[in-house]
Order: C-alpha cells, then sequence, then structure tokens
C-alpha cells in the first residue's frame, strides 16, 4: 500500500465511520472505537495481517501489510502510541465489534471503492 492509497482509505474510513459502526464514535473523534471493525475490513480489502497493542488496559487493533503498520484508528489517542505489534487475529478483532457494526463498515467502504465481495 502506498501513501497515495493509505491517504485514500483513510478518508474513505472518515467519511463512513459513523454511530453505527461504533458505538463510542463522536463527530470530535470519529476514529473513537473503531479499530477492531476497521482491522477487519482493511484486512478484507488488502489483506495482512491484524495486530494488536495495550492502550490504557485495553486491547487496540490495527494492521500490518508487506510488513509496515498502518493504524487508521490511531487518532482517536492523544499522543503517540508504544506499538507492541503483538500477534492477533479475526476473532479477537471481531470481539471489539460486532455483525452489524462490521457488515455496515464494509458496506459503506465496498460502496467508496466501489469493490465486490464474495460475503
Amino acid at each position: 500500500m502506498d501513501h497515495v492509497q493509505r491517504k485514500q482509505i483513510y478518508e474513505a474510513l472518515i467519511r463512513s465511520w459513523s454511530i453505527e459502526t461504533s458505538s463510542k464514535w463522536t463527530i470530535e473523534n470519529p476514529a473513537k472505537g473503531q479499530c477492531g471493525v476497521t482491522a477487519l475490513v482493511v484486512q478484507d480489502i488488502y489483506g495482512g495481517e491484524i495486530k494488536k497493542t495495550k492502550v490504557r488496559e485495553v486491547w487496540h487493533f490495527y494492521n500490518f501489510i508487506d510488513g509496515q503498520r498502518f493504524d487508521f484508528t490511531e487518532t482517536q489517542f492523544n499522543g503517540r502510541l508504544n506499538y507492541l505489534d503483538a500477534e492477533s487475529n479475526r476473532e479477537e478483532a471481531f470481539a471489539d465489534t460486532n455483525e452489524k457494526q462490521y457488515s455496515i463498515l464494509k458496506k459503506k467502504i465496498t460502496k467508496e471503492f466501489k469493490l465486490s465481495f464474495d460475503s
């Protein structure tokens, strides 16, 4: 994923995140609570791995693609994170969201990029 793709996906996510994709979402902090659902949808599109790191005793999920970290929801936090890059998976990331939130975000991102998925 190059810089242009990274910017495009981030902008699409900002337009797609809502109270429907995370109960913690706010206009002031649209990335809040979006980490699990976002990591899942980004993995659907770009593949790679899901990683996690502890933030205030809670797991925070993000993507690792072609050896690079992509954390599209880091803006929900004040300051820089100390990434552990601990191994994770879809099951753990899904524990941070639910099927409805995942389906809504995937549908919105699919529409943004005019993508098609089997599921």
